[in-house]
C-alpha cells in the first residue's frame, strides 16, 4: 500500500505540477529510503515525531541532502492533506538545515576516552567498543563502517580497505586501541551473534545480520547518555573528530584529505575553522598582553 501512495504522489508531481523528471527521480529515491525505514506500517499514520526521528537517522549526510529529504516528505504530505486522505500534516514540525559553511561538531579528546571507555560484559559490548574505537581511529562513514567485510581489514597490517563514495578506493591505517578492540570482538565475541545464516560482514545485529546505519546512530546516542557527554553527537561526529584531532596534532591537510575521502581539498579545509577557531581561544586564554 506504501508504494500506491508513492506512486500516486509521483504520478501527481510529473502530469498535475510538471516538475522535471530529475525531479521525479530523486523525489523517487528519497521517499522509497523513507518507506523502507517504515516498512511495517501505514506511512500515512506516520507522527510528527516519528518523522523527525527518521530525518536524524540521515545525520550523515550533507544539509542539502538532508533538506532535499526534508522537501520530498513535506511535498507529500502536502499532497495527501489537500486531498484528503489525512487530516493534518505531521511534516509541519520538519525544520530544513541551514545551508552553507558551517562548523562541524567535534568531541574533545577527553570526551572520546569517555566514550570508548566501554566495559565488556557481553557481545554486544565488545561489538559497540569496535565499532566505535575503529569509526574514531579510521575516519570511516557510518555507511562504510558498517558494510565492512573480513576481506577490507587486515589486523596483521593494520590497515582498513574502504571503497568510499565514487567506488574510490582508499587504504587507512588503524591503530592499537582499535585493532585490540576488533581482535576481541572478532575472535572471541562475534561467534556469538553468527546464525544459520553465514555471512562476511564484521559488524553483526542480534540476528545475524549486518549492522544497520540506524542502529549505530543509537549506541552511540545510548554511550553519550551513560557518560553524560551532552553534545549532539551522530556517527559522523567521530568522523570530523577524527580529522580535527590530526590536524591539531599537526597532521598535513593533504594526508587528511586522503585518510577522508575526500576528492577536494576544498571539502577537507573546513576542519581549518575549527583549528583556527581553537588558535583565537588559547591565543585570548593564554596571551599576557590582555
Amino acid at each position: 500500500m506504501n508504494y500506491n501512495y508513492i506512486d500516486e504522489f509521483l504520478d501527481y508531481i510529473i502530469l498535475d505540477r510538471n516538475y522535471s523528471n530529475n525531479t521525479y527521480l530523486s523525489y523517487k529515491n528519497d521517499l522509497d529510503k523513507f518507506i523502507k525505514y517504515y516498512k511495517n506500517k501505514d506511512i500515512l499514520s506516520i507522527t510528527s515525531k516519528e518523522l523527525e526521528d527518521y530525518i536524524n537517522t540521515l545525520c550523515e549526510l550533507s544539509p542539502s541532502s538532508i533538506s532535499h529529504n526534508i522537501s520530498a516528505i513535506k511535498s507529500f504530505y502536502t499532497y495527501y492533506l489537500k486531498v484528503g486522505k489525512i487530516s493534518y500534516n505531521p511534516s509541519d514540525v520538519l525544520k530544513e538545515p541551514k545551508l552553507g559553511t558551517h562548523l562541524p561538531n567535534y568531541l574533545t579528546e577527553n570526551e572520546v576516552n569517555k566514550l570508548l571507555d566501554i566495559k565488556i560484559n557481553s557481545p554486544f559490548d565488545a561489538r559497540n567498543k569496535a565499532i566505535l574505537e575503529l569509526m574514531y581511529a579510521t575516519g570511516l562513514r557510518i555507511s562504510e563502517t558498517v558494510n565492512l567485510e573480513f576481506n577490507n581489514i587486515d589486523l596483521d597490517e593494520c590497515i582498513v580497505r574502504v571503497m568510499g563514495k565514487g567506488s574510490k578506493e582508499r587504504i587507512v591505517p588503524i591503530n592499537d586501541y582499535a585493532i585490540d578492540a576488533l581482535t576481541n570482538y572478532i575472535k572471541n565475541y562475534r561467534p556469538l551473534l553468527v546464525k544459520k545464516d553465514i555471512n562476511n560482514y564484521i559488524f553483526l545485529n542480534n540476528h545475524g545480520k549486518k549492522m544497520t546505519r540506524q542502529a549505530v546512530f543509537k549506541i552511540i546516542k545510548s554511550e553519550c547518555l551513560k557518560k553524560n557527554i551532552k553534545k549532539d553527537i551522530s556517527p559522523h561526529t567521530l568522523r570530523h573528530t577524527f580529522a580535527t584531532h590530526l590536524l591539531n596534532h599537526g597532521a598535513d591537510l593533504r594526508a587528511i584529505q586522503e585518510l577522508l575521502g575526500h576528492s577536494s581539498i576544498s571539502t577537507t579545509q573546513i576542519y581549518t575553522h575549527v583549528t583556527n577557531d581553537k588558535l583565537k581561544k588559547d591565543y585570548e586564554e593564554y596571551f599576557p598582553r590582555k
